[in-house]
């Protein structure tokens, strides 16, 4: 079974912790930014289906 040779620091876990934790909170902050523009309507980039183009398929 693989077993760590040394003990990591607790700077270097509290580092490696940080960066996880930054990561998460950058996505979230781009994943609540997205949904705020596609309500507003505002959003160029996101495409997706409206109730109006269904309609127009029949």
């Amino acid at each position: 079974m693989a077993v760590p040779k040394k003990r990591t620091s607790k700077s270097k876990r509290n580092m490696r912790k940080a960066t996880w934790k930054r990561k998460a909170r950058v996505q979230a902050e781009k994943a609540l930014s997205l949904g705020k523009s596609v309500l507003t309507g505002r959003s160029a980039s996101f495409v997706y289906p409206t109730d109006d183009e269904e309609g127009d398929e029949e």
